[in-house]
């Protein structure tokens, strides 16, 4: 079922989600069912269940092919239940992005550029992966959900922080959403 996301105003995306205790069970498969269905809909690169209004500690994301990131690298489809996030290096890389939850806006964020996650998938298992590039920003950006932090509260420079029609009069905002 496609759900509505909460836009940025919504007191319950300052929240701190809970961590998922249970897995394989029919609601967590129907919420990472709608969590798909919504990104979808919306081309989004990722969604976080905080975004639709369940508070815990989920996230999915996934590029291939999308419209919207056409010179994006591949991303797996991935479903991340309880990350854990390390950084690998102490670079930091900044980039365009923008979130389903401040529809229209884009901004200028510092990210880690390489980093380690960790984490379960719907059954249970153990996700373990290296990252970097655009898949470290997307990880990070999705994961922040999970604990209160919309990408504008990371922007340093508001000069770069705008309406995607104001910034990119000639189009071309690839950025995470």
């Amino acid at each position: 079922m496609i759900r509505t996301v909460l836009r940025m105003g919504d007191p319950r995306l300052w929240q701190k989600a809970r961590p998922v205790e249970q897995f394989n069970t029919p609601q967590l498969h129907a919420l990472i069912k709608d969590l798909e269905e919504t990104m979808r809909q919306l081309d989004g690169a990722g969604l976080a269940a905080p975004q639709i209004g369940v508070g815990l500690r989920v996230v999915i994301f996934s590029v291939d092919g999308n419209p919207r990131y056409p010179n994006a690298e591949q991303v797996p489809m991935t479903v991340l239940i309880n990350p854990v996030l390390t950084p690998l290096a102490p670079t930091i890389e900044e980039g365009w992005e923008g979130c389903l939850s401040v529809p229209g806006l884009r901004g200028w964020v510092p990210r880690w550029s390489q980093l380690r996650y960790t984490g379960c998938d719907a059954f249970g298992r153990v996700i373990d992966r290296r990252v970097a590039g655009f898949h470290a920003r997307v990880v990070q950006h999705e994961c922040d959900h999970l604990d209160g932090i919309l990408y504008p509260m990371r922007i340093r420079d508001f000069s770069r922080f705008g309406f995607v029609d104001e910034l990119f009069p000639e189009g071309g905002a690839g950025a995470v959403e």
